[in-house]
């Protein structure tokens, strides 16, 4: 017999909660089916947001490291995230990060200030995507409460947005938690900065650094598990 420790997970869901949320996946796998997938990725645009800190200690994980058998236990001492912070929300698709916005110390994301991003997100798909914008953008979004206001749902029908329906508590289908984020943080982990400027100027290298295939990945695997 082994002793395991259990595993967390975002909610324990009822049986109600496990069909509503595999109907929905149903359909974004209709969305995304063999015959028009890759016309369909080239439509689909996500986003989310996320906190970015003036200094983020590294995990306990990202601390290990190589020692002999008869090597004396490393110590890590405990540390806490800095109190200097930010929301960082960030709009991307397949091709490159389209719209990164820097939420303001005193300010909240709520439903008018999210359906200004939209209308700015729409002129740059406008500039940059305009192929995609004539056969429909697919936007997929969590279930924030500003993402699920009613202002918010009347200014993506007016945009044009046809909104996927993202069950809750399925982490799996976040792709900037699945992909993005964990890179950034990665980046950002362990170092310093003294303003949100630097931060900012480190966090917009790195996003500009990448390569254009966080999306294709991730939609691939959510194909090949569906």
């Amino acid at each position: 017999m082994w002793k395991l420790s259990a595993k967390w997970v975002p909610k324990c869901l009822h049986a109600d909660q496990k069909v509503n949320g595999a109907s929905r996946l149903s359909n974004i796998w209709n969305i995304f089916g063999a015959i028009q997938m890759i016309s369909s990725w080239a439509r689909l645009v996500t986003m989310d947001e996320t906190w970015l800190y003036h200094y983020d200690p590294e995990t306990k994980e990202q601390s290990m490291e190589w020692w002999h058998s008869v090597s004396s236990r490393p110590k890590k001492f405990r540390e806490q995230k800095s109190a200097g912070k930010f929301l960082a929300s960030i709009f991307w698709d397949q091709d490159s990060i389209l719209l990164t916005d820097y939420l303001q110390k005193g300010q909240t994301i709520n439903a008018e200030y999210y359906s200004t991003l939209l209308v700015q997100l729409k002129d740059i798909l406008k500039e940059k995507r305009r192929a995609n914008i004539t056969k429909g953008v697919l936007f997929l979004h969590n279930n924030a409460a500003a993402h699920r206001a009613l202002a918010t749902q009347k200014k993506l029908v007016y945009l044009g947005f046809q909104c996927l329906d993202h069950p809750p508590y399925f982490p799996d289908l976040a792709p900037s938690d699945y992909r993005l984020f964990s890179g950034l943080k990665k980046q950002l982990k362990s170092r310093h900065f003294s303003s949100d400027v630097e931060v900012i100027a480190a966090a917009e290298t790195w996003l500009d650094g990448q390569q254009s295939d966080f999306l294709f990945e991730w939609l691939a695997e959510v194909m090949a598990t569906g």
